[in-house]
């Protein structure tokens, strides 16, 4: 502890290597990165992937719904991989400034004040360098794509930026964070078709209600910090009744997207086509399930294991959704 008038560790540039708490042990950052760059890794969450899955396979779920409304193109395979590369550079953005935004929050929350900046691998400064940094190429794979497609991502700024701030005025910040990471359906949408259609929104808002259903599973490893610091958050909010309101989120988001199917499908795609693709959801679904009934929100480690199964979830839907496409 220090003295009075004494600059806390996490101030004075210590720690220059240390591992993030909740950081999956034996990760490629912390095993093979050059010792230099790691504290910016850790910062992008580059050896916490699962949150670059979470941000990516929305983008996979409309490209592949807008692919399953004509058919698959040659271009679509640059999409599919710049939205791959996007996702990993914006989702490092992403955490960086909301960690810039946070660094006192965290420093006083046990999982999270083994982050770089409040443990002092990284300043302030350094942060907003490589945020910047991040963003800038994040545009130059994002200028490869059409109008629409680049107005869509540019407006998406506005959603990150804003929602690092939601958990200080609103008991829903995980809506916020829907909002931001399922933009990516209606961009990739409009990427391949050069419209967004009502099934793209559709299919943005089932990723919103996936999003309320496994960030809240998320939020219940902070829950007793997020008390003494003033945090707010579903989790919080929800308490005992969690079950009840990830059983309603599930059900919201299955059946969003089964309508946005429909609404694509239905008017023109042959029968085997609209059959494979309805099990998108359904399949993803099934796995919600699975996590709703392995549940305990007072267990940390079993939150962090749901949380992290949710890119099985989302392979589902993007999987049969890519097949229904190729039909």
């Amino acid at each position: 502890m220090s003295a009075p008038g004494e600059r806390p560790e996490a101030e004075t540039g210590r720690n220059s290597d240390t591992p993030v708490a909740d950081a999956v042990r034996g990760n490629w950052v912390d095993t093979w990165a050059p010792e230099p760059v790691r504290p910016y890794l850790r910062l992008s969450r580059a050896d916490r992937p699962i949150g670059t899955w979470l941000l990516l396979l929305p983008c996979w779920w409309g490209l592949a719904l807008a692919a399953a409304g004509d058919r698959w193109r040659s271009e679509d395979v640059w999409i599919a991989l710049g939205c791959a590369l996007g996702a990993f550079l914006m989702r490092g953005a992403g955490c960086t400034w909301n960690d810039i935004t946070d660094r006192d929050f965290d420093a006083a929350v046990r999982r999270t004040r083994s982050r770089p900046i409040p443990s002092g691998q990284v300043s302030v400064r350094q942060a907003l360098i490589w945020m910047f940094a991040q963003m800038a190429l994040a545009g130059l794979i994002l200028f490869t794509f059409d109008r629409l497609a680049i107005l869509l991502g540019v407006a998406s700024l506005a959603l990150v930026a804003i929602y690092p701030f939601a958990k200080r005025f609103t008991w829903w910040p995980q809506v916020f964070l829907g909002l931001a990471f399922n933009w990516g359906a209606i961009l990739a949408y409009a990427a391949h078709s050069g419209r967004v259609g009502p099934g793209a929104v559709l299919l943005y808002a089932s990723g919103i209600a996936w999003t309320l259903f496994y960030d809240t599973i998320y939020a219940h490893q902070d829950k007793e910090d997020d008390v003494l610091i003033g945090v707010k958050s579903t989790a919080r909010l929800f308490g005992e009744r969690t079950g009840k309101w990830l059983g309603l989120f599930l059900i919201l988001a299955v059946s969003l997207m089964t309508v946005a199917i429909l609404i694509e499908l239905l008017p023109h795609a042959a029968p085997m086509k609209l059959a494979v693709a309805l099990i998108a959801p359904w399949s993803m679904g099934w796995h919600l399930l699975w996590q709703l009934q392995r549940l305990d929100i007072d267990d940390p480690d079993t939150c962090l294991r749901l949380f992290r199964s949710n890119r099985d979830t989302g392979l589902l839907a993007a999987l049969f959704l890519a097949i229904a496409a190729a039909l």
